[in-house]
């Protein structure tokens, strides 16, 4: 699943807990995906753990990719947070969620949400390439995507406790700086 599912809380720091409110059919359905798993696994006697995902990114995926194909964006919107995941953390919670049966939900993130922008500066930076101009967001409305618009929908700063003392993961990459530089 995604982190998605919990819209707009504010900037506040969330965990698993807190409502799920997705601002979009894409979180809605996901939504519903997990409720019909998880009571596929009651009626089953089957533990179903589902793992909602921040932002993935990793080798071939990432902010260097984006810079350079000329695809990055950085979008001046006051205060908004997202949360990420290096992809070799992500296989690390399958790997832990499988060996531990875990029956639950567990946010998938590096416990370190930052301004989108923030990761574009920093892959610039180490590439030494200008990163692309600040857009308003009303530039950014009448120029993005409405995919790439629909990340800026919800802000919440979401907690990854479970995922370190429930699944017991030690992320290999607790920030993006971290993962960039590796």
């Amino acid at each position: 699943s995604s982190l998605g599912v919990y819209g707009d809380h504010g900037g506040a720091w969330i965990d698993e807990t807190a409502r799920t409110i997705p601002p979009h059919t894409r979180g809605a359905a996901r939504v519903d995906a997990e409720r019909k798993w998880q009571a596929l696994g009651r009626q089953r006697g089957a533990s179903v753990a589902i793992l909602r995902l921040a932002g993935i990114y990793g080798p071939g995926q990432n902010a260097f990719v984006r810079l350079l194909a000329g695809r990055a964006h950085r979008v001046d919107k006051l205060g908004h947070v997202s949360n990420r995941i290096h992809v070799a953390d992500i296989a690390q919670a399958i790997e832990a969620a499988f060996s531990r049966r875990f029956d639950g939900i567990v946010n998938v993130t590096d416990g370190e949400p930052a301004p989108p922008g923030g990761q574009v500066e920093f892959a610039a930076r180490l590439l030494g390439v200008a990163p692309p101009p600040l857009l308003s967001l009303d530039e950014a409305r009448r120029t993005l995507s409405p995919f790439l618009l629909s990340f800026y929908d919800g802000c919440a700063r979401v907690r990854n406790d479970r995922l370190k003392h429930e699944l017991g993961v030690a992320l290999r990459y607790p920030n993006y700086r971290v993962g960039l530089q590796a």
